[in-house]
């Protein structure tokens, strides 16, 4: 079934999805927006200041909004928590922004998240897990009740998650997603697109793809020698249109902050140049 923006979908007795209108190359469909409960409802990502959205966020609940939660900061998921909160005097909750470029510099919550902390209403019990990688301020929620992750960033269904230095980590997201198997997740609804149902075999899937996309970026250097990102993308992203390689930059600088921090590459003299360590030096960052 196709995600439409603006029309109200139950997943569960305890969920209702509405996505955002902000489609795009980046987001898909656009944001998800979860609504969870009925007495006492908790928006999960409230999505972009959109005023046609906020309005729909405000009819699809079915009772009063007690809690806005955000996943993190990024443009698209967290703005509209402003103007819900102001609607519904809703108690927010989430991670302060990271000092970026790419980061809701907006956002204020009134409870700040901590891991393994538990937002609890009367139908109801959502777990926050820290789950940095995407960006360190990143949270997924794991609604206890029905074993529903919202995964925000951390997962989306369809794409690959991009991973941004300094904010986002590669060695930190990958512990990030073998931590999701510590908990009972039976699905995961992301903050892009459909459900995944195969929560475990999905983790599983990701952390694999990842360890792969390393192994090319060490194996582009094995064939280039020194190399500028520029060079370095067109062999280790062969398999990518070239039209989303300036994305693909992005989470290949993480993978090769991640091999330096493990003292297996370094940065040439120019600092824009990257080459492998020698079997002498590998093992000394």
């Amino acid at each position: 079934m196709a995600l439409v923006p603006g029309q109200p979908e139950r997943l569960s007795p305890l969920v209702t999805r509405l996505v955002a209108p902000n489609p795009g190359p980046m987001t898909g469909p656009g944001t998800n927006t979860y609504l969870l409960g009925r007495e006492s409802v908790i928006v999960v990502d409230p999505g972009p200041a959109l005023p046609a959205h906020v309005d729909a966020i405000l009819a699809a609940a079915e009772g009063p909004i007690r809690y806005i939660v955000c996943t993190h900061t990024h443009p698209d998921h967290s703005p509209a928590w402003q103007a819900l909160a102001e609607a519904t005097g809703a108690e927010v909750h989430g991670a302060l922004p990271y000092g970026d470029d790419h980061q809701d510099e907006s956002f204020r919550p009134d409870v700040e998240f901590v891991h393994e902390q538990r937002l609890v209403t009367d139908e109801l019990s959502l777990l926050a897990l820290h789950t940095p990688g995407h960006v360190s301020n990143h949270f997924c929620l794991l609604l206890e009740e029905e074993g529903m992750l919202f995964a925000g960033d951390h997962i989306m269904q369809g794409s690959t998650v991009v991973i941004i230095p300094p904010g986002g980590d590669m060695a930190a997201y990958i512990r990030s997603l073998k931590l999701l198997l510590d908990y009972p997740v039976q699905v995961i609804a992301p903050g892009h697109g459909a459900l995944i149902e195969d929560s475990r075999r999905e983790v599983d899937r990701l952390v694999r793809h990842r360890l792969l996309r390393e192994a090319r970026v060490v194996g582009g250097l094995e064939r280039l020698g020194e190399a500028d990102p520029d060079a370095l993308v067109k062999v280790v992203y062969d398999d990518v249109d070239p039209a989303m390689h300036r994305w693909a930059k992005l989470s290949m600088a993480a993978h090769l902050i991640k091999l330096e921090q493990e003292g297996r590459a370094a940065r040439a003299d120019d600092a824009e140049r990257w080459r492998l360590l020698p079997p002498g030096e590998a093992g000394q960052p």
